[in-house]
C-alpha cells in the first residue's frame, strides 16, 4: 500500500528498472571506489557528532585551572566524553582510509588504462577528489590546535607564502591573516566542515552519474565470452540484489576494522603537546603529505632566486612547483596515451612496458620522498639521499620496462600503442 502511494508520486518501479538493475563487475579490485565512498560517510557522520562539540575560536578559556586556547580545550573535553576519544579516531582513521582507497582506486585505473577515451573527464575528477580529500585532511589537521598541530601547520603557511609575486596575498586568504591568527580556526573550520564537504559530495555525485552513464570498463575474457553469447551487454552482477548485499557486507567490514585501529592506534596526543608555545616540536605531516616534506628536505637551504621580480625558494619548489608539475603530469596522461576509438576493455599492464614501467617508476620516485623525510632519524645527507632516489627510481623503469618488453616479445603480444 505504502510503495504504491510512493510509486504513484515517484515513480519507484522505473528507478528499479533503470538503476537497480545495473551490472556491477565482480572484480575485487573495483570495490576500493566504495571504500572511498563508505569511508566518506563514517566521515560525516563521525563529523556531525564533532562539530556540535567544538568550539572554532582561540579566545582563552579556563580547563582544569589553565587558561588555554577555547578549540583546544573544546578537543580536549571531547576526549574525556563516553566514546569521544574513539568518534574523534574513527574520524581521523577514515580520512586516512579514503586517502588511501582514491590512491589505489586511481592506481587501478591507471595501471589497467582505463582512463582512456571516454572516460577522460572521470579520470580527472578522480584527481581532483583526491586533491580535495588531501585539502579536507589538512584543514582538519590544524583544528585540535595543539603545539604539534600548530607547528606542522606553519610548514604549510610558508609554503602558500612561497608562491611567487602573489604568495603574500594567497597566504593572508587561506589562513586570515598572519599565521596564527585570530580568523585561522574560523576560516579552516568553515572550509572543513562546510566547504570541503559540499565540494566532495558534488564531485562523488558527478563521478557515479558518469560512471553510470559511461558503464565501467571490463576485462579483456569479457569481450570474447559476450561474441561467444551473441549480445553486448555488460557482463557483472546486478546492483540489486547483490552487489548490495556485497557492499553492505564490505560496509560493515570496513567499520569494524576503523573501530579496531580507533580502539588501539593512538592519535597525536593533544594533552602531551599541550596548547600553542614558543617551543617547536619536531613534526612530520601525515603520510600523504611526506613526500612534499621529504622533497623539500632535499633542498639546499640557500636555494633562492628572483625571476621577473618574484622570488623563488625552498618552499617555491618543493611545496608548490613539485606537487604542481606531479599533478599536471597525471592530469595529461589520458590525452597523452589517448586511443581513437572508445574503449571499454581493461588491458593488463604485463602487456603495456612503457605505461607500466613509468608508473613504477613515478610511484617509487613518491616512496622515496616520502623516505627521504626521515633522513634525519636514518642520518642520510641530503646529496647521498637524492642519489639514491634517483638510482632507485631509474632502476625500477629500466628493470620493469625490459621485464615486460622482453615477456611480450616472447608471447607475441601486439605492439603497444
Amino acid at each position: 500500500m505504502i510503495f504504491q502511494w510512493l510509486d504513484e508520486r515517484l515513480e519507484l518501479k522505473k528507478f528499479k528498472e533503470k538503476f537497480l538493475t545495473k551490472t556491477f563487475p565482480t572484480h575485487p579490485s573495483f570495490l576500493f571506489g566504495e571504500i572511498a565512498l563508505f569511508s566518506f560517510i563514517n566521515l560525516v557522520v563521525t563529523g556531525i557528532f564533532l562539530g556540535l562539540l567544538y568550539e572554532p575560536s582561540i579566545k582563552d578559556v579556563s580547563l582544569f585551572g589553565a587558561m588555554v586556547p577555547a578549540a583546544y580545550a573544546s578537543v580536549v573535553r571531547i576526549d574525556l566524553l563516553p566514546f569521544g576519544m574513539i568518534i574523534r579516531r574513527i574520524h581521523h582513521w577514515s580520512a586516512m582510509i579514503m586517502i588511501a582507497s582514491i590512491m589505489i582506486h586511481l592506481g587501478r585505473v591507471y595501471f589497467t588504462s582505463a582512463y582512456r577515451k571516454p572516460r577522460e573527464i572521470n579520470w580527472l575528477i578522480g584527481l581532483i577528489l583526491l586533491a580535495v580529500t588531501i585539502l579536507a585532511g589538512f584543514t582538519g589537521y590544524l583544528l585540535p590546535y595543539s603545539e604539534f598541530s600548530v607547528t606542522a601547520t606553519s610548514i604549510a603557511y610558508f609554503i602558500a607564502k612561497s608562491v611567487p609575486w602573489v604568495g603574500g596575498w594567497i597566504a593572508r586568504f587561506l589562513f586570515a591573516g598572519t599565521f596564527p591568527a585570530p580568523g585561522t580556526i574560523p576560516r579552516f573550520f568553515f572550509l572543513h566542515v562546510m566547504l570541503i564537504p559540499a565540494l566532495l559530495m558534488s564531485l562523488i555525485g558527478l563521478h557515479l552519474l558518469i560512471l553510470m552513464q559511461q558503464k565501467h570498463t571490463e576485462p579483456a575474457a569479457n569481450k570474447k565470452r559476450k561474441e561467444a553469447l551473441g549480445g553486448r551487454k555488460l557482463i557483472g552482477i546486478p546492483v540489486w540484489p547483490e552487489q548490495s548485499f556485497i557492499s553492505i557486507s564490505l560496509y560493515c567490514f570496513l567499520l569494524s576494522v576503523v573501530v579496531l585501529m580507533a580502539t588501539y592506534i593512538p592519535l597525536n596526543p593533544v594533552e602531551q603537546y599541550g596548547p600553542p608555545s614558543v617551543s617547536t616540536p619536531l613534526v612530520r605531516p601525515d603520510w600523504y603529505l611526506l613526500p612534499i616534506y621529504g622533497f623539500l628536505k632535499l633542498i639546499p637551504g640557500t636555494f633562492s632566486f628572483t625571476l621577473a621580480g618574484g622570488k623563488f625558494s625552498p618552499e617555491t619548489l618543493g611545496g608548490v612547483i613539485f606537487p604542481g608539475i606531479l599533478g599536471l603530469l597525471l592530469a595529461a596522461i589520458p590525452f597523452l596515451d589517448r586511443a581513437r576509438d572508445p574503449q571499454h576493455y581493461i588491458r593488463s599492464p604485463l602487456h603495456r612496458p612503457v605505461m607500466t614501467s613509468l608508473g613504477l617508476a613515478v610511484a617509487t620516485f613518491i616512496f622515496m620522498c616520502a623516505v627521504a623525510g626521515y633522513i634525519d632519524v636514518l642520518h642520510i645527507a641530503p646529496q647521498v639521499m637524492a642519489i639514491y632516489i634517483g638510482i632507485a627510481t631509474v632502476g625500477v623503469w629500466l628493470v620493469s620496462y625490459l621485464l615486460l618488453h622482453f615477456r611480450r616479445a616472447k608471447k607475441g603480444y601486439d605492439v603497444e600503442t
